[in-house]
């Protein structure tokens, strides 16, 4: 026992019974941590028992559980007309035993961004997701503001960013979420959208690059380049760029570029095994939709390799994801095959 009290953690009639200076408390999915008050540290395992709890049931009747101006979970009793940071279920505590994957795994394709994120209280993250009006991206948005996350879709279309906001926030009214308006075909609108952005003197903790196009015909943006390249990776490259001092400042820090298996169907190099630019914005001539997005997937793993071996000194990580094949979103509507493609092939992919 003197190595416990050596500890601080002094010996108590029962292992449940808290050492002098701990707190215990609930996150908004009703995982319990415990807060040190002396050093000023939080952990998950009970600091006598090294056991993880989560509370059990709703909420008693008069009950609503808020969050006040720091993230702080709180409880108001509004019966009896008080307030207290202590959740009311913690004494219907279960033990968390988590069973270990069988495989390496810990997730498959069944799991869903709720089960990822379970347990994690993302008060005080900022984060940007491109294109997150519907989709990967609006089910990434919802997932992360559910948990407590300051939240902005950038979206083309400022009426589908706002429909999206309200769908969220019908889930929970108090979820912070903004749209923000962000066309990646304009490298004008990139830049308005940065400046507006850190004209907000917020940090950035997690930046999504979601937004992307499939099987769009041959067009030019704006600045003369070929849209699926520029959509793709080009205004996200940008983005990035524009944003790279508020990511380093609000370190640790991420980039997530959401890229596809389908980069490795193409090549960027021509025969000599040199860059070849044209390959990346090429004219109509040259032009083949599949192609195009392949070579533009292909794009966001090279940048998101180079970015994450820049930045990370820094604290600031970047790592490109493959999100599941054909996953049936609104992605394929440019075009009537490929609809029909995605549709047939629904039954047997991963969902929203």
């Amino acid at each position: 026992m003197a190595a416990l009290k050596y500890a601080g953690l002094e010996d108590t009639d029962s292992e449940e019974e808290l050492p002098p200076g701990w707190e215990e408390r609930t996150t908004k999915d009703g995982w319990v941590y415990y807060a040190n008050h002396l050093e000023e540290k939080t952990q998950w395992e009970h600091p006598k028992s090294g056991k993880r709890k989560r509370v059990a049931g709703d909420l008693p009747y008069g009950w609503e559980q808020e969050t006040d101006e720091n993230g702080q979970v709180y409880f108001v009793d509004h019966i009896n007309k008080r307030t207290t940071y202590l959740d009311p279920r913690l004494a219907f505590t279960v033990e968390d035993n988590p069973v270990k994957p069988t495989t390496r795994q810990k997730y498959d394709g069944n799991s869903t961004a709720m089960e990822i994120l379970q347990g994690r209280d993302l008060s005080g993250k900022v984060v940007i997701i491109t294109g997150a009006n519907s989709g990967i991206g609006f089910e990434t948005a919802k997932s992360l503001a559910l948990h407590g996350a300051c939240v902005i879709l950038a979206c083309r279309s400022p009426a589908r960013g706002d429909a999206a906001v309200q769908r969220i926030l019908g889930e929970w009214h108090k979820a912070k979420v903004e749209a923000m308006t962000l066309d990646l075909a304009s490298l004008q609108s990139v830049q308005h959208f940065a400046e507006a952005f850190k004209s907000k003197n917020l940090p950035l903790h997690i930046l999504i690059c979601n937004a992307a196009v499939f099987g769009a015909p041959w067009s030019l943006t704006e600045d003369g380049l070929e849209s699926t390249f520029q959509v793709n990776h080009l205004g996200h490259f940008y983005l990035v760029q524009l944003l790279e001092d508020v990511l380093r400042q609000s370190s640790p820090a991420r980039v997530v570029v959401v890229s596809s298996e389908s980069h490795r169907f193409t090549e960027i190099k021509d025969s000599s095994g040199k860059l070849d630019f044209s390959l990346l914005s090429p004219s109509k001539k040259e032009y083949w939709a599949m192609l195009a997005y392949n070579r533009s997937k292909l794009c966001n793993i090279l940048f998101s390799n180079e970015l994450n071996r820049r930045l990370s000194p820094h604290g600031v990580t970047s790592n490109s994801v493959h999100p599941g094949n054909m996953i049936y979103s609104s992605i394929h509507r440019n075009w009537w095959l490929y609809t029909l493609l995605f549709t047939l092939a629904r039954p047997f992919t991963k969902s929203m």
